[in-house]
């Protein structure tokens, strides 16, 4: 790996024109992965691949009329301070805002590279060319601005936004709301049951984490295996068995916890506390995420809360 400021015009160049090849590569793949979903914000990345082809082909020209037909391979990565370009393809699903940044973080980074490259340069027409493409970069920023006026109307954007809004609620918000009203529910009766059946707080705390940690396991690959997003559109099912298994043992271990505390009967109350806490918590998400009436959601909890904690107290107790 080499430092930039150790690299010829020459070798400047190859670099720019693999640069413009990859970034426009880049682009393309992105505007396929977007297609589907938000057709409007695909075709503003096309047209920016293509805008790339346009300074990779003067860039060859130049590079032909200076130093003939053959470019020697200089990537990004041989080059010390270069950041690496995400492989697009890696992404379970590109998210509509992220993809946005990854473009502006782009264009920004190869105007710095323009402008370090022209001001090293001591050719005359290679300096003029690399100083075009710092300031074609710059405005890059306001042709996709315009690009974005042009395809991306206050209605489509509306419909990207709520589409994306839409995935993140399938990806995270459902398999995590699962998962914790299911450690925060289920849990409850075994937790207490080994309270008052042996009215000892530890063995209450040892029973509590093997049934949440047990249950996180398993629900995370129900979550897992049940389907592969490809249909659904639930996305990547190892993101979220791993979003439900952790808020499953999350929500058992957090009225677990209070059994540490080596009175019964305090440990008792600050535990019920903390379910309580926890069923207002899934009663606010179904509100805020699910459309569910606060009284309707608060009801629905409550009453699945309240049954499974009486049969863990009434199993203990008996």
């Amino acid at each position: 790996m080499r430092d930039f400021s150790q690299l010829s015009e020459r070798e400047i160049l190859a670099l720019a024109i693999g640069n413009e090849e990859e970034d426009g590569r880049i682009y393309l793949d992105v505007a396929e992965r977007l297609r589907d979903a938000y057709p409007a914000t695909a075709k503003i990345f096309s047209e920016m691949a293509a805008e790339e082809g346009e300074h990779r082909r003067e860039l060859l020209e130049l590079y032909r009329q200076k130093f003939g037909e053959h470019i020697p391979l200089i990537r990004r990565q041989d080059v010390r301070g270069f950041i690496n370009r995400p492989s697009i393809w890696q992404f379970p699903k590109p998210n509509i805002d992220d993809v946005r940044k990854l473009a502006e973080g782009m264009e920004q980074e190869t105007q710095r590279f323009y402008r370090n490259a022209a001001a090293r340069a001591t050719d005359v027409s290679i300096r003029k060319l690399l100083g075009d493409l710092a300031e074609a970069e710059a405005a890059h920023e306001h042709r996709a601005d315009m690009l974005s006026e042009q395809n991306l109307t206050e209605d489509v954007r509306s419909q990207e936004d709520q589409q994306a809004r839409q995935q993140f609620m399938l990806q995270y918000i459902q398999p995590g709301l699962v998962g914790l009203m299911d450690g925060s529910v289920s849990t409850l009766a075994p937790i207490f049951a080994a309270a008052f059946s042996t009215h000892n707080p530890f063995s209450a705390f040892l029973v509590g984490s093997a049934a949440s940690l047990g249950a996180g396991i398993s629900m995370g690959f129900a979550e897992a295996l049940s389907d592969d997003g490809s249909l659904t559109g639930r996305g990547t099912p190892y993101v979220r068995g791993v979003v439900t298994g952790l808020m499953t043992a999350l929500g058992g271990l957090g009225h677990t916890l209070p059994f540490l505390i080596p009175h019964l009967h305090l440990a008792l109350i600050v535990a019920i506390i903390v379910v309580a806490v926890e069923l207002t918590a899934i009663s606010w998400i179904r509100w805020r995420f699910m459309d569910t009436s606060p009284i309707r959601a608060t009801l629905q909890v409550a009453l699945g809360g309240a049954l499974v904690f009486a049969t863990g107290v009434l199993i203990g107790a008996g």
